[in-house]
């Protein structure tokens, strides 16, 4: 009896050419000697006031520019420089102190905002004092380099009456032969060895791998460990198992996804790695099964890369919002307030979070919930802007379709009613 032979449709995985840019961030050799972090602050001035100046001719082409040094009272002018929020309730090591000291409990502030609030300018000249109902400080951050039309009032102070920002850079085009759907993963705060993981969720999530996902990006936080494990104190065995459990478990649940889709994973603010920005990629030792295939990366945060000619730059990094995620665009940085409120390497030689080329999808990890809009800039600029949520409270990750910068989340929450 002849067998005829069956006919099946083999599923083959989708390929995308992957491109890393990823160098910027890369703290290499260089060591901290005492330098302090003007220079990182004059490296971003330097770059934003050499393209501002190229904008005045169309914006204020009547209006001399000048320093901070050259105001003259009375005189209209244009004076390009470094904005500087002075917030009367930001935290200071002096308020920390005063805590400690004090013999009944402070109270704590729902946010940093206050009335008294004011903004400064600085160049390398000197400082002044911004009024004037045309920029109000709740709308900026420290560390937004801006050109300003205005006078010296004669006390001390710049009323300004009109504002200039650097706008968003110039973009490649994205490629118009993306004639299929192309997926990639987004999946933030996995929060392995905390009390609020659902194994179930994990392993829903690994099965979820479809054939057209080309990525998956860990965006940071991956791994939870118990504060008291970090205390500094000498740890036993059984601590010292404590201490390394989840980073076995991540391993084993990246190892199970590299195996059939390339994933990159980022450093989060409770793994593994160094405090300050850009963090460093997560060493290769930490996962002995994940490193042996080509398809895992381990990379920086920030982290930026292209798929198939889409770029894409990632930060991972708590409780921002989506109008701060519009502002950095805007004013062509990452972080435009890090050295303010964020740890940060001090860079001597450049400003690595500068962007200078408006990416297609940016997106920010370890949120409270998910966000996304798209925005368009003057130029025919497109970006597609996500907030990540925490998988381990969400039970949730983001799926972008490279084809149209579409996105939607993928949701493997379930509840059991009880018996």
């Amino acid at each position: 009896m002849d067998v005829m032979p069956m006919e099946t449709d083999a599923l083959h995985r989708k390929q995308s050419s992957y491109n890393s840019w990823d160098e910027t961030f890369a703290i290499g050799k260089e060591m901290y000697r005492g330098q302090q972090f003007s220079q990182i602050y004059f490296a971003r001035l330097h770059l934003m006031r050499t393209l501002l100046h190229s904008l005045l001719p169309t914006w204020k082409p009547h209006f001399p520019a000048c320093t901070v040094l050259e105001l003259v009272e009375g005189k209209d002018c244009i004076i390009v420089g470094t904005l500087f929020k002075h917030m009367k309730l930001k935290p200071t090591i002096l308020h920390e102190y005063s805590k400690e000291r004090s013999a009944g409990p402070l109270v704590q502030p729902h946010n940093f905002m206050h009335s008294d609030d004011y903004l400064i300018l600085e160049d390398e000249s000197g400082r002044v004092r911004l009024r004037g109902a045309f920029i109000l400080p709740s709308k900026y951050v420290t560390g937004i380099v801006v050109a300003l039309h205005g006078k010296d009032t004669g006390e001390g102070d710049f009323l300004v009456e009109d504002i200039l920002e650097a706008g968003i850079p110039h973009q490649i085009e994205r490629p118009r032969t993306l004639g299929e759907d192309k997926f990639v993963v987004f999946v933030s705060g996995l929060s392995i060895g905390s009390s609020s993981v659902n194994p179930l969720h994990l392993q829903l999530f690994e099965q979820a791998v479809a054939a057209k996902i080309v990525q998956i990006v860990v965006v940071g936080n991956s791994v939870e460990i118990p504060r008291v494990l970090l205390s500094g104190q000498n740890l036993g065995s059984r601590d010292h198992s404590k201490l390394s459990e989840p980073i076995k478990e991540l391993d084993i649940v990246l190892t199970q996804i590299v195996a059939g889709v390339p994933l990159d994973i980022m450093p989060g603010t409770k793994d593994p790695a160094n405090f300050s920005l850009p963090q460093q990629p997560l060493h290769g030792c930490l996962f002995p099964g994940s490193r042996a295939y080509n398809t895992f990366r381990s990379c920086p945060n920030p982290h930026c890369f292209e798929l198939d000619n889409v770029r894409s730059e990632l930060l991972c990094f708590g409780c921002i919002l989506q109008n701060l995620m519009y502002s950095f665009f805007t004013n062509i940085s990452f972080f435009v307030f890090f050295l303010d409120c964020a740890g940060c390497y001090p860079f001597t030689d450049r400003d690595p979070f500068f962007i200078e080329t408006c990416p297609h999808v940016y997106f920010i990890g370890n949120q409270a919930k998910y966000e996304t809009s798209l925005i368009k800039g003057p130029e025919g600029q497109v970006v597609r802007l996500v907030s990540i949520p925490k998988f381990a409270e969400t039970a949730t990750a983001v799926v972008l379709n490279m084809r149209n910068l579409e996105c939607h989340t993928l949701s493997f929450g379930a509840k059991f009613d009880s018996w």
